[in-house]
């Protein structure tokens, strides 16, 4: 069975942590989110992987080389220019042959039962059945509307007040039979939901909805990306130690996944589920709460409160300091006595220096230094960097 993962995007919503790395690289737990798209797809049967490339996409290739480690075997098609979602899959069209394929998202992070998908797909004479899920806000991604049958009878991308007619959303997995090629332009732009989708209901060619049931994000936002880990935390069941650990007089609750050469100080206490990295070292007195991962080689000192965290490679975070629901990409630097409050991102190579308060929901572009005493309550940027984060 083969599928395709389209991986062209910028990730421009998620800066500043797509600057230096396309999305579907970005950590959760400590690997990039591909790895464990790819793994699911491994284990449901899905071993034939076709990706297609766009944005840094030679980070993806080094990422998962030909993704034997994986249990698959991977194609990687380059796009020269952007030619939408629909577009880059017809790019890739000799590598995809004559039978239906799944088509996703390479920044999915998902436990949905995608086998199923594809035989739901093969029962019906639908030319695409698209993924739907009941969410809460519909009002950005498409929506559809089903009958009994599953036929899909209205479809809206995107829909504004008054239009919301289903709050099933649909997810950007499809399972597409080979003859939707003869309805996607060569090499333009074209996207399944703006442009296939209406033309083939125009054309009144059968789409079907498959009502999708379990965990599903296309980590658009921080907010999703942070609610993505939390569900791969929640996997973990045991406690695994992958080398020397150091422990002074600590307590720790699993579950809880320590990579090699980590020290652990005295009074100090990890509450799982939590992942940290190897080399990284822990002081006294600090508290680690649940569903926080942290990085490699990272220094947390004394008096620390972490709290349900995402902790890249190489972070310091100072004496006293206190940080929650945040997000903190690779080399950043926090000082003593700080409050980096929920929803926060804190972009790479970043000095924070000592007592600043990081209000919630704030993003701190790269290479930025915030002053002693700060009171950041607004995205500070870089002009050295694109200041957009609005878009795919």
């Amino acid at each position: 069975m083969k599928v395709c993962i389209m991986c062209g995007g910028e990730g421009t919503r998620l800066r500043p942590l797509t600057f230096e790395r396309p999305k579907p690289c970005i950590p959760i737990v400590n690997k990039p989110s591909i790895e464990h798209l790819v793994s699911h797809l491994s284990n449901l049967g899905f071993h034939d992987v076709v990706i297609t490339l766009g944005y840094k996409g030679d980070a993806i290739e080094q990422s998962l080389g030909d993704g034997a480690l994986l249990g698959v075997s991977i194609t990687y098609v380059y796009e020269e220019s952007k030619l939408g979602t629909a577009g880059s899959v017809h790019n890739a069209r000799k590598y995809l042959g004559d039978k239906p394929f799944l088509v996703v998202g390479g920044d999915h992070v998902t436990d949905l039962n995608l086998l199923e998908f594809y035989r739901e797909h093969l029962k019906s004479a639908a030319i695409v059945t698209i993924g739907l899920i009941s969410i809460d806000e519909p009002s950005e991604y498409g929506i559809a509307e089903i009958d009994v049958e599953n036929r899909i009878r209205r479809f809206r991308e995107k829909p504004g007040p008054g239009e919301i007619f289903s709050n099933l959303a649909s997810t950007g997995m499809y399972v597409c039979s080979p003859e939707i090629f003869e309805y996607i332009p060569d090499g333009v732009k074209f996207d399944f939901a703006k442009n296939l989708f209406p033309l083939l209901m125009e054309k009144n060619l059968p789409l079907n909805g498959w009502l999708a049931r379990g965990n599903w994000s296309d980590v658009g936002s921080p907010a999703s990306l942070r609610q993505a880990e939390k569900w791969k935390l929640q996997e973990m069941r045991y406690a695994n130690i992958s080398g020397d650990l150091d422990v002074k007089n600590a307590n720790i609750q699993g579950p809880v996944d320590f990579g090699n050469s980590i020290y652990l100080g005295n009074n100090s206490r990890v509450i799982g589920p939590v992942v940290i990295g190897s080399g990284t070292s822990i002081g006294d007195n600090v508290l680690i709460g649940p569903y926080t991962s942290i990085g490699k080689n990272c220094v947390i000192r004394n008096n620390v409160r972490l709290l349900s965290s995402s902790i890249y490679n190489r972070v310091v975070i100072g004496q006293g300091s206190s940080v929650s629901g945040t997000i903190v990409d690779n080399e950043t630097m926090i000082g003593d006595g700080c409050s980096i409050e929920h929803g926060s991102v804190i972009g790479p190579r970043c000095v924070i220096r000592n007592r600043v308060t990081v209000h919630s929901n704030t993003r701190i572009w790269p290479d930025v230094v915030i002053a002693d005493g700060t009171v950041v309550t607004e995205h500070v940027l870089n002009d050295e960097y694109d200041t957009r984060c609005e878009g795919s």
